[in-house]
This record gives C-alpha cells, structure tokens and sequence, in this order.
C-alpha cells in the first residue's frame, strides 16, 4: 500500500467533481487554478470546447495592478474581480463553480467571493 502524494489526491478530487460538473453554452464552467506564486481563471464551454474568458495573475493588463500580491489572497480577489468583469461583457452571467480539485478555502474562495460580487452568480 503506497501513499498519494498531493498532486495524485488533488487530480483524484478533480475527477472526482468533473464527473458531475459540465460547462454549457448557457452556463459554463469557472475553473480555477492555483500554484504557488500565482492563480489563474476561466470560464469554459465544454460542450464546445472553448474557453470564452480568462484572467490570470500573471496577464499582461493584472500584472501591473497586482504586483506582488499575485500569490496571496489579495491577489486572487483582484483575479476574480477581473474574470468576473469579463465574463458580464461577454454576456455571461451565470456559471458552473469548479474549484479543479482545491479546497474552497483562502486563495479559491477569495477568488469565488469576488466573482459574485462583480455580478457572476453560481
């Protein structure tokens, strides 16, 4: 019996939900991922296959504003703020939340509050 390292029990858990969650054109899908200096989002059709949003602390338009908060809680708000302002130009206002195999604690869940309140509802 050998153990999971974090990365093995993180794709497990990210199976785990994706086999419930599907993105449509209707709704689609907010993904999230985090690494250790940064966080990334987007807003996925998987019926078609097409990411119809992104923001991500490292984009060129974030990177200034952001600066060194990319990998803290500030930072994540700012990236949902941001995803959360390009989805509502883009005509989406309601998606599917996948936190991609995360605990919705710290970074994602800063990043999930500040897409509701720049007007997505999950």
């Amino acid at each position: 019996m050998s153990t999971l390292s974090r990365k093995e029990t993180r794709k497990r858990r990210q199976k785990r939900v994706r086999r419930k969650i599907l993105g449509t054109p209707e709704k689609p899908r907010l993904c999230v991922f985090r690494s250790q200096k940064h966080i990334y989002a987007e807003v996925i059709d998987d019926v078609a296959g097409h990411t119809l949003v992104e923001a991500s602390s490292v984009s060129k338009a974030l990177t200034s504003q952001i600066g060194k908060e990319a990998g803290n809680t500030k930072g994540a708000a700012m990236v949902g703020k941001a995803i959360a302002e390009r989805a509502v130009t883009a005509g989406i206002d309601r998606v599917v939340f996948d936190r991609n195999g995360f605990l919705y604690h710290g970074r994602v869940k800063a990043l999930a509050e500040a897409a509701r309140e720049g007007g997505l509802k999950f």
